[in-house]
């Protein structure tokens, strides 16, 4: 069911977000492009772009993150450069000074990821549809099928390393505690308990990380409140008032931890794009597990 106006939407819990009724109604704005960002671990044995074919948002474009990436690394999704994000992302339809309001199938996943390399390449207005598909679904919202086709744009990518942790920053803030890395993979999985998604990587996680699960920031796929997010990271042993780099598996849900430290006031030092892909994969970097 569509709201009505006796049936207000409660606003959204982060400035990142932006509602199913506020894209509802900017949806055919020229300057707003709506980003279909879905994407499946290879576990989950789905194609995130024929399920876009198949049902997206009206004038939606897919942002393949295994297309638009470094392809001269072996490591999946790594950001790719300035000229390759600009040219991929140009020939999308989406420029210069466009708003960007990006989703996934799943609440809230992959579109955070890719909200964060917008910000990354230079996008100041870049959002994420809170609630994502499903609430848009739910809402008995107006879907379109096969591949939105939109006008290409100049889109001038600049690059800020500044918030891209490399391997380099992870060790040296693991050796002298100048930052706390925090891991967003499951309990299961930090400890070693559970198998790696992707093959040759081992189980566990580095030593002197801490683990807060993707998951304990979210409620009903969507942003938690603030005290449910402050809650999860000190519960975790983690201090809101010191640096912050965020880590996952392949840097995807450590940007749902980004979103949601960035939502309570607390701007990470950074997000380790190869994550627990590169340093599980290094024979020569230490692993604890349990």
């Amino acid at each position: 069911m569509l709201r009505t106006d006796k049936d207000p939407a409660p606003s959204p819990a982060s400035r990142f977000l932006k509602s199913t009724d506020w894209l509802a109604e900017h949806l055919r704005h020229r300057d707003v492009v709506a980003v279909d960002a879905s994407y499946y671990l290879p576990t989950q044995k789905r194609d995130a772009r024929a399920e876009y074919r198949n049902g997206h948002i009206p004038g939606a474009v897919f942002f393949d993150i295994e297309e638009i990436c470094d392809h001269s690394t072996d490591l999946p999704h790594m950001l790719p450069g300035s000229i390759q994000f600009g040219e991929a992302v140009g020939a999308l339809g989406i420029g210069d000074g466009d708003t960007v309001v990006v989703y996934d199938s799943l609440g809230l996943y992959s579109a955070a990821r890719v909200w964060w390399t917008f910000r990354i390449f230079g996008t100041a207005n870049a959002f994420i549809l809170d609630g994502g598909m499903p609430k848009w679904k739910a809402e008995g919202r107006p879907l379109e099928t096969g591949d939105a086709k939109r006008t290409p744009k100049q889109f001038h990518a600049e690059m800020n390393i500044g918030p891209v942790a490399m391997l380099a920053d992870v060790r040296m803030a693991l050796t002298d505690r100048s930052a706390q890395i925090v891991d967003a993979r499951s309990a299961e999985r930090f400890a070693g308990k559970a198998p790696e998604p992707r093959p040759g990587l081992r189980s566990g996680h580095m030593p002197g990380s801490f683990n807060v699960p993707f998951q304990n920031v979210l409620e009903n796929g969507r942003l938690a409140s603030r005290e449910h997010i402050e809650a999860a990271f000190t519960s975790a042993g983690v201090d809101l008032d010191k640096p912050i780099i965020t880590s996952c598996g392949s840097g995807v849900t450590a940007a749902i931890l980004l979103l949601a430290l960035e939502s309570i006031g607390h701007t990470p030092k950074g997000l380790y794009d190869g994550s627990w892909s590169e340093w599980g994969s290094r024979p020569d970097l230490p692993v604890e597990r349990g």
